[in-house]
């Protein structure tokens, strides 16, 4: 049984969810002034704060396993460096096509500066609202990655959500570590981000409990194995 508190988490959550979401498209010409209060209280009562997403690849292959696995997600309408923070799995529209989406790490946000290990690259720092993502395969060369040392930086707004649940199969499946320890393992090729403060090892660790309350509601394990494709 879901406690109380953990209910008023969850409703502060949607609300928020909701306000963010009311915001981008009503930024985006997409509703009224007149329509701002009903779409707020629309999403608060309809839908839910995550979805489903199956995950096929290499890429991910040390945190995903193998044969890919299905993930919950928690949706992050806007994004930015107070809403993900470094270290999180990330679900992100493809770049170069944006029909398509990509599970990453991401590794770096804003202000921070990328050296790379091939003198022949001039470091650079991330400009407002870019990330860099990576993927957590370190056997993989980094062309084959498909990650930012392919095509480099990506807006913050390409990100669509965080993974808080992976399930690999029926009997193997858990929450993601969202952690900072993580994506120091995923940093090893090319670039590495510089700038790594204590306040971004909170943040990092903060996402879980900015989850927990959002696992605890929505997760539906028997529904993820009904959607999960081996």
């Amino acid at each position: 049984m879901v406690a109380a508190t953990t209910w008023f988490r969850y409703i502060a959550s949607k609300l928020d969810y909701s306000v963010s979401l009311s915001r981008k498209v009503y930024i985006g010409g997409q509703i009224a002034d007149t329509e701002i209060f009903d779409t707020i209280w629309k999403n608060l009562f309809q839908g839910k704060l995550t979805f489903l997403h199956c995950n096929r690849g290499k890429e991910m292959a040390s945190t995903i396993g193998t044969q890919g696995g299905t993930l919950l997600v928690r949706k992050i309408p806007a994004a930015d460096p107070t809403r993900v923070y470094v270290g999180d799995m990330v679900v992100l529209k493809d770049p170069l096509n944006t029909d398509k989406y990509l599970v990453r790490r991401l590794a770096a946000v804003e202000g921070y500066e990328m050296a790379s290990t091939d003198e022949k690259d001039e470091p650079f720092v991330l400009e407002k609202d870019q990330c860099w993502v990576l993927a957590d395969n370190e056997s993989l060369k980094p062309k084959e990655s498909y990650d930012s040392r392919t095509f480099g930086p990506v807006t913050m707004t390409n990100i669509v959500g965080r993974v808080i649940y992976c399930l690999r199969n029926a009997v193997d499946h858990g929450p993601v570590n969202n952690r900072f320890t993580l994506f120091i393992l995923s940093i090893t090729h090319c670039y590495v981000a510089y700038d790594f403060t204590a306040n971004q090892l909170f943040s990092s660790n903060f996402s879980a409990r900015q989850d927990s309350h959002v696992l605890e509601v929505e997760l539906d394990v028997d529904e993820m194995t009904k959607n999960h494709k081996a």
